[in-house]
């Protein structure tokens, strides 16, 4: 692979690039070809119930050529392809399948350990490495995204994820002063005034990160979101869909995987920033989900929001001057309102459909997010533990 995975400390620009992703590979041979006109047909295949049946068709040695020539870019996109084809196939009828045949899930489960990360449909795949922008002379905004790929398509599921790609490119310049936090107070270089104007602009970026969360109701309506965008997302860990997991052929010595499907716990936004205000989770089922949710993450996020929680001594550095306390409980109020919004649109979006069934399936449990876990429970504690790090409660 023609990349470096790690972490670059002194070239932190957030965790999406305002460069778009790729969308397709140049010179592409035959199984590449074959691969991006599956992945672009996707919506058609799950509507005419033809995507088990077209993947199937494929020769168990698909894509079996070497992956060293990929860099990290095309390694990314083809993530995406086999990732989005996977779930498909999974899901992409009212009986999920129990195993996922070897033309995917041998080349899906090499790309992904290439990537450092499961062979699953994570925040990464769904989110930062799938979109575009429309018009290349303008800047990252929700006028201005579309989706690569998806699934059933419309309207709802690209402003559900579009709406994520925005909010991780509003947050860039809050990852950005984090870091330079965390790097100057490991050279003993953080005065007061750097804490300043760096938590000035983490006050700003999540002022417009939830300024875009906002408008999530304008043209994702839940029903839709519920019962044909959820669906598909899943995983298959803590999912009664599929008890004992999954079957990759020919990978895992045929053991069942379990994986978490793609959830927003996956973002690095929010860690990052609980690493760096000092925001203790209480060591509990709660927090030993987001430390295994980091896993779900490229190897480079894990690094840095590690990085950050080693050195960060922002909440003892505030401590001493009135200004920078109120800042700082300034910054996890608006952590704590991005949490809250996350909370009502986990009742409007689900638990409220739950109770409706269609032809594209039930939308899953009420009970569990598509990360598996009792969403409600964990994202009311995520808010609470945000709260009660404020220096004045």
């Amino acid at each position: 692979m023609k990349s470096n995975l790690s972490l670059d400390k002194e070239n932190i620009h957030g965790f999406i690039s305002s460069q778009q992703p790729l969308k397709y590979l140049n010179d592409k041979n035959q199984d590449e070809q074959i691969l991006e006109d599956l992945a672009c047909s996707i919506p058609k295949l799950l509507l005419t119930n033809k995507i088990r049946k077209q993947i199937d068709e494929l020769p168990d040695s698909f894509f079996s050529h070497d992956l060293s020539k990929y860099s990290e870019e095309e390694l990314r996109l083809l993530n995406v392809q086999f990732s989005f084809l996977a779930h498909a196939y999974v899901w992409g009828d009212l009986v999920p399948s129990k195993i996922l045949c070897k033309a995917i899930a041998k080349p899906w489960s090499n790309i992904s350990k290439m990537l450092g990360r499961p062979p699953i449909l994570s925040y990464a795949s769904y989110c930062l490495d799938n979109w575009h922008k429309i018009n290349q002379d303008e800047g990252v905004n929700l006028d201005n995204v579309a989706l690569n790929y998806n699934f059933l398509g419309g309207i709802d599921e690209d402003w559900f994820v579009t709406i994520h790609v925005c909010i991780e490119h509003a947050a860039n310049k809050a990852i950005q002063s984090a870091s330079n936090i965390a790097l100057k107070t490991e050279t003993s270089d953080c005065d007061e005034k750097v804490l300043l104007e760096e938590l000035t602009s983490i006050k700003e970026a999540m002022l417009e990160v939830n300024h875009i969360f906002r408008k999530m109701p304008e043209k994702c309506d839940p029903y839709i979101y519920y019962h044909r965008v959820r669906p598909y997302i899943f995983g298959w860990k803590n999912n009664p869909a599929l008890p004992d997991g999954l079957i990759y052929e020919s990978c895992f010595d045929e053991k069942p995987q379990l994986f978490r499907g793609e959830t927003g716990a996956q973002s690095s936004i929010v860690p990052t920033l609980d690493a760096l205000l000092n925001v203790v989770h209480e060591r509990d089922e709660l927090r030993e989900y987001l430390d295994e949710m980091k896993s779900y993450m490229p190897p480079s996020h894990r690094e840095l929001i590690k990085f950050i929680e080693d050195t960060s001594k922002v909440k003892q550095q505030v401590s001493s001057n009135k200004l920078l306390m109120e800042l700082y409980d300034d910054c996890c109020q608006e952590i704590s309102i991005f949490r809250s919004q996350h909370l009502r649109y986990a009742a409007d979006y689900i638990h409220n459909q739950s109770t409706k069934s269609t032809l594209f399936g039930s939308g899953g449990s009420k009970v569990r997010g598509t990360g598996g876990t009792p969403f409600m429970k964990y994202l009311k504690k995520h808010r609470d533990e945000t709260d009660s790090s404020k220096i004045k409660k």
